[in-house]
């Protein structure tokens, strides 16, 4: 996505796996979370709600895993952490299968700095 590794991840609000939240941040360095909201005010309509821009987000996020691609890797077990101070939109229905999109500077544990380095990769944890 425009030459900044991003990742993405799912949080589930409870023990029962209910409540689906999709978590995309940023991992190259100096990257902030803003980006992501930047991105999609660019890409979208130009009078697009907070709630269209990230299902903007969100919807790139889910089609660089769909369309497959050998710069996207899958770390199913791999410990993530998603910095205070990023933004959240709930959805008011259930979208792309998340009820919520948690955005922030994220960090995933065990990745190396090339792995994180500006080059278009998503991650998923």
């Amino acid at each position: 996505m425009f030459g900044v590794v991003f990742g993405y991840a799912t949080h589930h609000l409870d023990e029962r796996r209910i409540g689906d939240v999709a978590i995309v941040g940023p991992l190259t360095p100096g990257v902030e979370w803003g980006r992501l909201w930047q991105m999609a005010r660019t890409c979208g309509r130009p009078t697009a709600s907070e709630t269209e821009l990230a299902q903007w987000v969100l919807t790139q996020a889910t089609r660089a895993f769909v369309c497959g691609s050998d710069r996207i890797a899958q770390f199913q077990e791999q410990g993530w952490k998603l910095e205070p101070g990023g933004k959240w939109v709930r959805f008011d229905a259930t979208y792309a299968n998340r009820d919520q999109l948690w955005t922030g500077n994220l960090t995933v544990e065990g990745l190396t700095p090339d792995q994180v380095a500006e080059r278009p990769t998503l991650y998923q944890a």
